[in-house]
């Protein structure tokens, strides 16, 4: 049984930061592809930041220089740093994991194409 759950949302002011976390179970972690996407009720999925299994990264033009994708493959968890958060960065967060070959870029362009996500954690910028 697969299940990743996210963590670390809250209510920051302009400029504050965030770390968003995805604690993964039931899934070989080290070997699947894993990323961060952004989705509002009634939208679709927008890809983040996306890692895959040997290291791999990409990230969307709005979170390039303000965030920082990771992974611990020991302890099975993903991470994302959020910095210098803006209102537009207001959103619900989810991460994704997938066991396709897929390259970060190409993991981030289709984030609806992740086999796994979990049930999101909230980040609201004010």
């Amino acid at each position: 049984h697969v299940q990743l759950v996210e963590s670390g949302g809250g209510s920051v002011e302009v400029g504050g930061s965030l770390r968003l976390s995805c604690a993964a179970s039931g899934v070989a972690f080290r070997s699947y592809s894993m990323g961060w996407f952004r989705r509002s009720p009634g939208k679709e999925r927008e890809g983040v930041a996306a890692i895959t299994s040997d290291g791999g990264t990409a990230y969307a033009d709005s979170a390039k220089g303000r965030f920082i994708i990771s992974r611990d493959n020991a302890d099975n968890t993903l991470w994302l740093e959020m910095n210098s958060l803006e209102p537009e960065d207001t959103d619900i967060y989810y991460c994704g994991a997938d066991h396709s070959r897929r390259t970060a870029p190409q993991a981030l362009a289709a984030p609806y194409a992740y086999r796994y996500s979990g049930r999101g954690t909230q980040v609201t910028v004010s």
